[in-house]
């Protein structure tokens, strides 16, 4: 079987991997380079940030994410020789308005990856010393990791590029479905050129609204930004990542610490802000104040696909024989992939599915017209 993959980020390649175990040829079309958007952008927190906010259709997916990373680098770093990084900080949160939430979550939804501990004064000192002491009280998430998703990309693109049943399509921008009764039966680019599969997937993140004509269906994805601000400091210097109203930081083995997120409706904008900027930073200063020390090596901005309750649409696009969505991720897109991905090809082979796949699927997208495609 050929299946087509139109979008490579983080569930693109994802599905990719496990289309592969199917023994398929794949081929992966994306607009720019391969792995450099939204998924590239990411921290990589390998859980939902705050999960009692999210739906439990996330939760459910999301609760495989690190497990299946770990299989995934176990396989796949031998050959690639990049190891993903999967970090195990565990995670403080430090908003008091969510302590009691939080203490109960893991007993309330039975995930003991979620389980939590209160901690105060003295504890929090111990357990990262770098924490501002206005903090006299934390719940604290020790099982909870991080990926270095720039790591976790390079390797998941470099296996697949040496793969001889797959081929990449970069800097190809698809822009049209060849549809008729029902069967997708090629897809076109700008230019014309036209691209044939058994099998056509849309990974298309925050560029998947761009289908909804063609399909006749409204596809309430939308670009959301997410700015990011990067330090460096000494290797293993910050030992947890740290949470307070949404600001992050997250730190990585080497010593660079992520700190983000901000979210800003600017259409496909990623150019940095620089108030959003000082926001940021202001965050992460009030939590770390010895970070103020430390050099900013980078900053960036990247498209979350945002989606109305964050629940991506995953399975076969109704009114269509071959076509499939992955897409709808919102702000848990890493977190969700492996599953995602794991979920796909179990409803395309008809095997039995990790989680109830009806939660996810695409029929939730509503119809522009009564019309059957044709």
């Amino acid at each position: 079987m050929h299946i087509a993959i139109l979008g490579a980020g983080i569930n693109g390649l994802m599905s990719a991997l496990e289309f592969l175990e199917q023994d398929c040829t794949v081929s992966i079309f994306d607009q720019r380079q391969v792995a450099k958007a939204a998924s590239w952008a990411g921290g990589g927190i390998l859980s939902p940030m705050y999960p009692w906010r999210y739906s439990q259709a996330v939760n459910d997916l999301a609760k495989h994410a690190m497990p299946l990373y770990q299989e995934w680098n176990q396989k796949l770093q031998p050959i690639t020789k990049i190891d993903f990084q999967i970090h195990e900080t565990g995670m403080l949160i430090l908003d008091e308005d969510d302590f009691e939430i939080g203490l109960n979550y893991a007993h309330v939804h039975q995930n003991p990856v979620q389980h939590a501990e209160y901690l105060q004064h003295e504890q929090l000192e111990q357990l990262n010393p770098h924490l501002h002491p206005k903090y006299r009280q934390a719940i604290y998430f020790p099982h909870l990791a991080n990926v270095r998703n720039p790591r976790l990309l390079k390797s998941i693109t470099t296996y697949l590029k040496q793969h001889p049943k797959v081929t990449f399509h970069e800097y190809c921008p698809i822009k049209k479905l060849n549809i008729k009764h029902g069967i997708v039966h090629s897809i076109s680019n700008h230019q014309g050129t036209i691209f044939q599969a058994d099998h056509f997937v849309l990974t298309t993140g925050a560029w998947s609204e761009q289908w909804a004509q063609q399909l006749q269906k409204e596809i309430p994805v939308q670009p959301v930004q997410g700015q990011m601000v990067l330090f460096k400091t000494p290797e293993n210097w910050l030992p947890t990542m740290c949470m307070n109203k949404v600001m992050y930081l997250i730190p990585r083995l080497d010593g660079h610490i992520v700190c983000g997120s901000s979210m800003r409706e600017v259409g496909f904008n990623t150019e940095p802000d620089a108030k959003i900027k000082q926001d940021i930073l202001s965050a992460c200063f009030d939590m770390i104040p010895e970070l103020k020390k430390f050099p900013i090596v980078q900053e960036w901005a990247g498209l979350r696909p945002s989606s109305p309750s964050g629940v991506p649409y995953i399975g076969k696009i109704e009114q269509t024989h071959n076509l499939w969505a992955n897409f709808g991720h919102f702000r848990n897109g890493l977190c969700m992939a492996p599953a995602s991905a794991k979920l796909l090809k179990q409803l395309m082979f008809n095997l039995p599915t990790i989680e109830n796949a009806a939660v996810y699927a695409p029929t939730r997208l509503i119809h522009q017209a009564d019309a059957i495609i044709s």
